[in-house]
């Protein structure tokens, strides 16, 4: 197999491959419950990683994780190993573990800041009106200086907002204390399903995704979600958040001979289920410009019909499993299915998909001069890894050699919005020289004289006791990750209005 593609198996007269230089032209993998996907992500996966190339992908069962573990050679892969003409070599891959809860995997966060209003409204299922205050809350912090990084900094500027309404609402349109408290209402349910474990610092680094091992192969990220999907909003929020990061963060590259990263969308259908148009219309920008930045974005799911047709036209490389038509919507799925395909002469897709057996599927991939091949029936070409999912003992030796352990495990809170609000509250609350008392508005109205963030120490390890003196190198990893998140609140805030202007300025007012 030549170093510029990876093998996805063999159909009756050759190797089906997917070319690396085409590999950021994105990619569709669909097929009912127990058809194999999950296997067929792992072969891609395994892949990527040989050829250098970083994957992320979403582990919803928890099976994905065997890939950090060697493959224990069974009979049925050792036989699709010789029906392929392939030797089987069992293998392990570098892996890092992530876990927005922190359970499973190293603790992923990110800033309120960086989420930014539209994909929030969408993670608290905010309705048009409550969508234009929280809209509000974020514009006034930043023209007053107030850094967003966290649940209650968040909540605490809605507070602002809300006592302030009057003069904000000549300003920026009326702020209702309904919407306000709908918003708060919101935010209390998502922290009791433990989103605020997602909302804080350090906040995730991109190039912690992008590594390679000393081998020059990929390092597979795998986010655990098997528990994370208990809340699919967040889930899905949180995954179109690191594709809007990845598209902001990363440089053009035009096109290359492999990408930069590989990156895994599966159970693609709780990203689209009930978003508004402005959200899909974003994604599809998204997902079509992101390509020139050197990421490839492949979409896994059971139907194709999950899928927006305006998205599903950037899908160059597609890989169909089987389905089933047991309702007029599933017949309509396999229709649609075959329709995508350049159909083959020597049989009928639609057929085809019908009665396509576990680990084979219908494989078209883009050629030489970036046309889709015609589909073949393909046999799947077993994996390395080991397929099921990493014992408890084996998740936590990958996380103790982890080139990223101990950065992100402990939470870090330095002065935010929270606490830059009650000292200003406290400050005004102080009798004036000339024995008055100054309002919690400054007088020349809230936007006018923004405060600069504070560089003193976070007022939550002022309020604990006295902790053991850090070490010089843990010190100078925390004032580093202190610095680069302040770089990532403030000074990028140019660059997240550009990108607002595709992800987050399609909010309707």
């Amino acid at each position: 197999m030549a170093e510029t593609e990876i093998l996805i198996g063999k159909s009756a007269t050759r190797a089906e491959t997917l070319l690396l230089r085409f590999a950021n032209r994105h990619g569709l993998v669909t097929g009912a419950t127990g058809t194999g996907k999950t296997v067929t992500l792992q072969v891609l996966a395994e892949g990527f990683s040989n050829a250098g190339v970083p994957v992320f992908a979403a582990d919803i069962k928890g099976d994905l994780s065997g890939l950090s573990q060697p493959g224990d050679g069974k009979e049925p892969f050792l036989k699709r190993a010789r029906e392929i003409g392939v030797e089987y070599v069992p293998d392990r891959f570098p892996t890092i573990f992530w876990d927005v809860l922190g359970e499973q995997g190293h603790p992923v966060r990110a800033t309120i800041s960086e989420m930014g209003p539209l994909l929030l409204a969408r993670l608290l299922d905010l309705n048009e009106t409550q969508e234009g205050v929280l809209n509000i809350a974020f514009r006034v912090a930043d023209e007053q200086g107030l850094l967003l990084l966290d649940l209650k900094d968040l909540r605490a500027m809605l507070a602002f907002v809300a006592e302030n309404a009057a003069s904000l609402g000549a300003r920026y349109g009326n702020v209702s204390a309904q919407s306000v408290g709908a918003i708060q209402r919101q935010l209390l349910v998502l922290e009791n399903q433990r989103g605020e474990n997602f909302f804080g610092e350090p906040a995730l680094e991109i190039a912690d995704l992008m590594r390679t091992d000393r081998d020059g192969r990929g390092v597979v990220s795998i986010l655990a979600a098997s528990r994370l999907m208990d809340n699919p909003r967040l889930y899905a929020t949180f995954l179109l958040w690191l594709l809007s990061e990845l598209f902001e963060e990363l440089p053009e590259v035009g096109d290359l001979d492999k990408p930069k990263l590989v990156f895994f969308f599966d159970e693609a259908h709780l990203l689209f289920d009930g978003a508004p148009k402005a959200l899909v219309d974003a994604v599809e920008r998204v997902v079509r410009l992101i390509r020139s930045k050197g990421v490839g974005v492949y979409f896994v799911t059971q139907n194709p019909l999950d899928i927006p047709e305006k998205v599903l036209a950037q899908l160059g490389n597609r890989i169909q499993h089987a389905l089933r038509a047991f309702t007029p919507r599933d017949q309509k799925a396999v229709r649609a299915a075959a329709e995508t395909f350049r159909q083959n002469p020597a049989f009928k897709t639609e057929e085809a998909i019908l009665s396509l057996g576990v680990g084979e599927a219908l494989v078209s991939t883009l050629d030489a001069k970036g046309a889709p091949t015609m589909v073949e029936r393909t046999l799947i070409a077993p994996p390395g890894g080991r397929v099921g999912p990493a014992s408890d003992q084996e998740r936590q030796a990958i996380m103790a050699a982890s080139p990223v352990r101990g950065r992100y495990d402990r939470m870090i809170d330095r002065e935010s919005a929270y606490e830059m609000l009650q000292r200003r509250a406290g400050e005004s609350a102080l009798p004036s020289r000339a024995g008055e008392t100054t309002g919690s508005v400054p007088r020349s109205g809230p936007w006018e004289q923004p405060a600069p963030a504070s560089p003193r120490a976070p007022s939550r390890e002022r309020a604990e006791p006295a902790r053991p003196r850090q070490t010089r190198s843990e010190t100078e990893r925390i004032v580093t990750s202190v610095a680069t998140s302040a770089a990532r609140s403030i000074g990028t805030q140019i660059g997240r209005a550009i990108f607002r202007s595709i992800l987050g300025g399609m909010t309707r007012r």
